[in-house]
This record gives C-alpha cells, structure tokens and sequence, in this order.
C-alpha cells in the first residue's frame, strides 16, 4: 500500500498538510483534464462528493445522513454557534481557534487546560468544544471522560477532529457535533471539511448558508420558491469545490482499505521511535514537540520538513513516514 505514496524523504509534517495518495492525485488530476476540455458535465464529478461523505462517516462511525460537507471547519461550525448564540461555552486554553473564535463570537467563553478540561465541566458550562488532539503539541483528549461530564451537566459535546481523524479511532456518534477538514490526516486536497450534527440537536442550528445543494432534491432546488431543504444534515452542505472533493473521496477510501488502526500503530510507533532518540518517554501520539536549541535550523539544513507551534518543534508521522525519515531527523537533531 506504500507504493500509494512518492514522499521526498524527511516530511514530518501532515499535522500541517497531508499526502495524497496516488490515486487520489490522479482522480484529482483527472478532474482537471476534464474541466479544461468540457469533456463532460459536472454530474459526474459530483458524485465524489457523496463518496466523501460515506466514507467520513464510516471512519467516525456514524450514519451518513448526519454528516454535512463543507469546506473549513470554523465554516462548518458556524451555523452551530449561531444556534448556540448566548450559551456558556468551555474550550481548552491551548485550542486551535477555528474551534474557538466561533465560540467568542457566539456567547461567553471560559478556558481551562486541555489535560483537565473534564474536571472543569460544571453546571455553569453549557457547551464543551475541544479537539481530540490538540495541533499545538499533539497530546490525545481523554475523549470518553469529557464526555461523560459534559452528560452529567446536560451539557452539548462540540468536537473538532482534525488532528485525529485518518489515524486516531474514535467513536464520532458520542459527542453532539464533530468537524473536521481533510487536508491533514485525511490527506484530501485542502478545502473539504465535514461535520457531524447529531439528529438530536441539530434542529437547534439554521442552515444559513444553505443554497440550492442543501435541497432534498438538489436538482429540483435551482430556481424559486418554496423552501425545499434537506431533511438529513444535507440542509446544511454548501455547494462543493468539485476539483477538491474528486480527490478527497479516494483518499479517505484509502485510509478505510488500509484501516485506521493500522495507521495508528504504525504512525505512534515512529512517533515513539522519534522521541526515544531524544531521551523522551513513550506517547500516544502521531504528533510530538521538542525543546532542542536550534532545531528548526537543523532539521531545516537536513532537509526535514517539520513545524513550529508555540515555539517548539513539531513533529508528525504518517502512514508514509518511513524509519529512515525518523532516523534521519534524530541525526540532525543529536549530531554535535
């Protein structure tokens, strides 16, 4: 399944952007070549899309009809904070803000560190936002336990799965809500994201941005009165980027060939091996963050492409990461 995949050696960055798999570029690709031509009509492009859905719920292991697509989660998220306008929100101090500003805009804000994020949920918190892990260092959301409080205070579970979903398994059908764009883990194109609202609360949220591909016939929806929208989550798609979701439907459908908890062992394996040629202990995470003097400078001169978040080196692995990338970057971090 490797041979999806022609990385330059040394990227050790997919908690930035993705890889596509071979078969997701040339599906892409193959858009492209009929859009430059007007080969075809566009019915044949759109089918991708349903595609892409199917596969984003299987992967979170929900039902289809629930899921919405969309193009960036803090899209994705706004009609959520609309029709949760007033409410009491508690997110982790170190969140990334496509999964806070929505938050800050909709009602009133309190913060708490990611690691305790459970123990802060109270009857003063009416909506818990976090991501299952956290992009700035990569640590993994005790996912079950803030749910668990936020149900013994009756409070919504708002998700944000982006660093998580294509290598990390969980179960999208306990939180209320789940988003997540696809251009990092999921290795799509960048510009497609899902989102997850659950039947039971979604009447709360007005699809706002809801346009003809928010019909419950899309075809029937071009023209006119009355309101015909969707039953299903569907009520809350924007029209799709054709180009991007051709190359996120067979990228998503590799991941489910290859299984998401093959991904897992292998992406934490390197991830570990990574941080022991460092002297650090063992994680959870496909993500790590290293505190060496002049790191950047020399995994840049190495040729290892990694990040820096909050003023740390960060590091990810994925399905195409090899030992040799991992040993390669230890080399330029110990050598001297």
């Amino acid at each position: 399944m490797l041979s999806e995949w022609d990385p330059q050696p040394g990227w050790l960055n997919t908690a930035s952007y993705g890889l596509p798999p071979r078969r997701a570029f040339e599906a892409l690709q193959a858009m492209l070549a009929d859009w430059r031509t007007g080969r075809t009509s566009w019915e044949g492009w759109d089918t991708a899309t349903q595609r892409s859905r199917e596969a984003f719920g299987r992967l979170i292991k929900v039902d289809h009809v629930d899921v919405c697509v969309g193009a960036q989660v803090s899209q994705v998220l706004a009609p959520v904070a609309a029709g949760l306008a007033g409410r009491r929100f508690l997110v982790p101090a170190e969140e990334f803000t496509s999964n806070l500003f929505p938050w800050l805009v909709a009602g009133d804000v309190r913060t708490a560190p990611a690691a305790e994020l459970a123990d802060h949920v109270d009857s003063t918190v009416d909506v818990v936002a976090f991501s299952v892990v956290q992009s700035a260092d990569g640590a993994v959301a005790d996912y079950p336990a803030i749910v668990a409080a936020a149900r013994a205070h009756g409070a919504l579970v708002v998700v944000d799965a982006t660093q998580a979903c294509g290598w990390l398994p969980f179960d999208g059908s306990l939180a209320d809500v789940v988003a997540a764009g696809a251009y990092k883990w999921l290795m799509a194109p960048r510009g497609s994201a899902f989102a997850y609202l659950a039947p039971g609360v979604r009447e709360r949220f007005v699809p706002y941005a809801a346009g003809w591909y928010a019909g419950e016939d899309v075809h029937g929806s071009y023209y006119g009165e009355p309101m015909r929208l969707a039953d299903s989550a569907r009520r809350f798609d924007i029209s799709p980027s054709w180009p991007v979701y051709a190359g996120t439907a067979p990228a998503l459908e590799v991941i489910e060939e290859i299984g998401v908890a093959e991904i897992n062992a292998h992406n934490v394996r390197l991830a570990n091996r990574f941080r022991d040629g460092l002297g650090l202990p063992p994680g959870d995470s496909a993500i790590t963050v290293v505190d060496v003097p002049g790191a950047d400078e020399r995994l840049r001169r190495a040729g290892i492409r990694a990040a820096v978040r909050a003023g740390r080196v960060r590091a990810s692995f994925h399905i195409y990461t090899t030992d040799a990338d991992v040993d390669a970057a230890l080399e330029a971090l110990t050598d001297g």
